[in-house]
């Protein structure tokens, strides 16, 4: 039996807006609409996606940083959702975030030492651990000296602060780590430093991630499988190497015919999607990337299709590849 850590599924977060101080009309963003992936136990899923198409705020729905308003997250065999918040804080240390803006996330009047002590006086672990040793060896772990302990985060440059942001992360041997963009505001060559840290930590303390970003190149060197997002929707799954040899949803074709190709792998033509993408608040009718599609079909534009399997741990979501031995994700 496969050892899954996470299983989402039908999940949904609408945020509803007002239209003006004397409309009447409710409207609704379809931030997430039917969201359905598992991650294993070890592994790294990578959601990509252009901005805005929800790929955040899933990651904050598992977290329970957001309220979802459907949909289920079973977690190390735990449904989290239904968990009433007493009991899901013993969980809550189990599942953490490093954000996207290592600046903003730290608080700027704490010491270095005293973000890492956090967690532990949180969780009233100070006095069943040796802090002092504790912190020295998290420090250590994340590339960092005890020279640093003393300082503020405006002491430190992005990626100093960023490992402290790790450190902080993985202080209570969490299970499973959501990476929300954690290199795009980093230069490129401490990006590359920062990556390959949080890869050896996966090694070291057997982490789990779901690893968000929207720039394709990064997910690929950090994912075992890829998730694509479109308009609060996955449009397409699979293993990282099938995926760069076999892209088979119009979008995804799209999304990644920009990238460099490698060996071993089947160059894509370049394909330019036409058009903006579409209001979340009014989203498309039938496949929401019908307006945009190359190879739209009058059915795109009625029904909307559903995740399905076309190949060992392949799904993808388009009529095209709609036929009866499909089966569905979940």
């Amino acid at each position: 039996m496969e050892d899954v850590i996470l299983k989402v599924s039908g999940l949904k977060k609408y945020f509803p807006i007002k239209l003006g101080p004397l409309s009447k009309e409710k409207k609704r963003v379809h931030a997430v609409d039917g969201v359905s992936f598992s991650i294993k136990r070890g592994e790294t899923l990578g959601f990509v996606g252009e901005s805005g198409c929800g790929k955040t705020t899933v990651g904050r729905l598992i977290l329970k940083l957001i309220k979802a308003d459907a949909g289920r997250i079973i977690f190390d065999n735990k449904d989290i959702l239904s968990m009433k918040e007493s009991r899901f804080r013993k969980i809550r240390r189990n599942m953490q975030i490093i954000f996207q803006d290592p600046q903003s996330s730290l608080n700027p009047r704490m010491s270095i030492k005293s973000i890492i002590k956090e967690p532990f006086v949180i969780n009233k672990l100070n006095k069943k651990v040796d802090i002092d040793e504790k912190i020295m060896k998290l420090i250590e772990m994340v590339g960092l000296s005890s020279e640093h302990l003393n300082r503020y985060p405006r002491d430190l440059s992005g990626g100093q602060q960023q490992r402290v942001g790790i450190c902080r992360a993985i202080a209570l041997n969490p299970k499973f780590l959501v990476l929300d963009e954690p290199t795009s505001a980093l230069d490129v060559c401490v990006q590359a430093q920062i990556l390959n840290t949080l890869k050896d930590l996966q090694k070291k303390l057997k982490l789990t991630y779901l690893f968000i970003s929207h720039d394709i190149g990064v997910v690929r060197h950090m994912s075992n499988k890829i998730a694509v997002m479109y308009l609060g929707k996955l449009v397409e799954t699979s293993l990282t190497y099938d995926l760069f040899k076999n892209m088979m949803h119009p979008y995804t074709q799209a999304l990644f015919s920009s990238i460099q190709t490698f060996k071993g792998e089947l160059k894509k033509k370049d394909i330019i999607i036409r058009g903006d993408v579409p209001s979340a608040i009014n989203p498309p009718s039938g496949c929401r990337f019908h307006p945009r599609c190359p190879y739209v079909m009058d059915i795109c534009k009625k029904e909307e299709p559903q995740l399905k399997q076309v190949d060992k741990d392949h799904y993808v979501a388009c009529h095209i590849y709609n036929d009866e031995k499909s089966n569905s994700l979940l």
